[in-house]
């Protein structure tokens, strides 16, 4: 379901400036830089999975000085940096807690919806584990999971992968 089919209301738009979420990150992954990552990869329809190819295809080799990593079982879908790893899956499904007035975090011209294992995150509370962000009103649905072993802000990995994502995935209705 696409942001704007199920909400009437705006996402409210913070600024990243204001962010004050701890770093974090869901870590599907083995132990050591030189294994696979270990990364669900979602379930596309034949219409997503061109856009999500080639948004995987056109990501950055380093996202936070971090180098690419092997995925499994699907690199089509799906990317890693690091150790512990930042993931990040193509063609998701919208976020559960989404709701149209669900703070919106624009990195680099792409607004982001951010949760941790507690619910959503609105940039006033630190984030406690790993925080997962999912594009606000793009299609395909792109998730990037932010370790909380990682000291930098949890934004930071957002700033190198969202000219890909501007490039490869479709802007429906900007955050507002």
């Amino acid at each position: 379901m696409r942001l704007h089919d199920a909400a009437t209301a705006p996402v409210r738009r913070v600024p990243v400036g204001g962010l004050l979420v701890s770093s974090a990150l869901l870590a599907l992954t083995t132990s050591g830089c030189g294994s696979p990552v270990a990364v669900d990869p979602p379930d596309v329809d034949t219409d997503t999975a061109p856009a999500c190819r080639a948004l995987v295809t056109g990501l950055p080799e380093t996202v936070e000085g971090q180098d690419a990593r092997d995925v499994e079982p699907d690199e089509t879908l799906t990317a890693a940096w690091g150790d512990p790893p930042i993931t990040l899956r193509c063609g998701v499904e919208r976020p559960r807690r989404l709701q149209p007035t669900s703070f919106c975090f624009v990195v680099n011209d792409v607004g982001w919806y951010a949760e941790d294992d507690r619910g959503t995150l609105d940039g006033n509370t630190p984030a406690q584990g790993p925080v997962v962000f999912t594009t606000i009103g793009r299609s395909p649905y792109v998730e990037v999971t932010v370790p909380p072993e990682d000291s930098r802000p949890s934004v930071d990995p957002l700033t190198d992968v969202a000219a890909a994502i501007r490039k490869h995935t479709r802007q429906e209705q900007p955050c507002q």
